[in-house]
């Protein structure tokens, strides 16, 4: 008699080349006995919203999502998006321009990038920007090409392809955020629902490490599925985006990573932008 085998997880993760850099070994199965994984490709703003919904078994969301999610979820301490150098921009056609009263575009009002956004604009935008508009990532450089908004906030490799569409850079979030804590920002987080219990959550944990060093060590074996999900990007842009995000914190957020996931949420919640979290809120079995 044999025995069935394990289920697959569902995991939902953005179709970027950071995400796919570093799920590919464990997505196609080449981590010795890691949990088999069945994929969904979404961008951020959907990940957050079945997140909320508890869609998956496993996600990557913004780390301003957690305190919405985290009676159902836990973070896991790898796999994620800190950095430095790695920011959102606000982008404009004309350089310098008072975003006062302004229609601005986001990718998403539970978004990292968003929250950065809010806490850049209480202490650069005292009179407050004008209407929010969200849209997916990828419309929103040529809505302020086209003058449809007054600005644009852009995650991921638009803070390589701007100037391609004539914009200006007017603020780089990370900046502001580093400047103000000398934290590392705080992007997207993996998480994964609580109910699997702690053998499998430490077994996952693992299997996420094991997959991200696999992918530093043979890089060439991830560019097919990179590629294959990379929206047309040049490789070179490829391989940038994957050298922005893909750091020592996605192995292992370590003290100084859940300082500044700490940092954001509770300086967040101090402005009253996002629930507080309970003091275990973060921690991992």
């Amino acid at each position: 008699m044999t025995s069935e085998p394990a289920p697959s997880l569902r995991i939902a993760y953005s179709p970027c080349p950071n995400d796919t850099f570093v799920f590919d070994a464990l997505a196609h199965g080449r981590v010795p006995g890691a949990p088999a994984l069945d994929v969904t490709f979404a961008d951020i703003d959907v990940t957050n919203g079945m997140a909320e919904r508890g869609e998956s078994d496993v996600l990557k969301v913004s780390y301003a999502v957690l305190p919405y999610v985290l009676d159902a979820y836990v973070l896991l301490p790898c796999g994620g998006a800190l950095g430095r150098g790695c920011g959102p921009l606000v982008l404009t056609r004309e350089a310098g321009l008072d975003l006062t009263g302004r229609t601005v575009a986001v990718p998403g009002e539970r978004s990292t990038a968003y929250l950065l956004f809010r806490l850049w604009a209480a202490d650069v935008v005292p009179d407050g920007v004008g209407e929010i508009v969200v849209m997916p990532f990828h419309e929103i450089m040529p809505a302020v090409r086209d003058g449809k908004v007054d600005a644009g906030l852009v995650i991921h490799e638009a803070r390589f392809t701007y100037r391609n569409y004539g914009l200006h850079k007017l603020a780089d979030m990370g900046e502001h955020w580093e400047g103000t804590t000398g934290l590392p920002i705080p992007l997207g987080a993996i998480i994964a629902r609580r109910s699997l219990g702690e053998g499998t959550l430490k077994r996952l944990a693992d299997a996420i490490r094991a997959s991200v060093r696999a992918a530093w060590d043979d890089p060439e074996a991830s560019r097919p599925y990179v590629m294959e999900h990379a929206q047309e990007m040049d490789p070179a842009v490829a391989d940038q985006h994957i050298g922005l995000y893909v750091n020592e914190f996605t192995a292992e957020l370590g003290e100084m990573g859940y300082a500044a996931v700490r940092g954001l949420l509770t300086r967040a919640a101090a402005e009253g932008l996002l629930p507080p979290l309970g003091p275990e809120a973060l921690d991992f079995p």
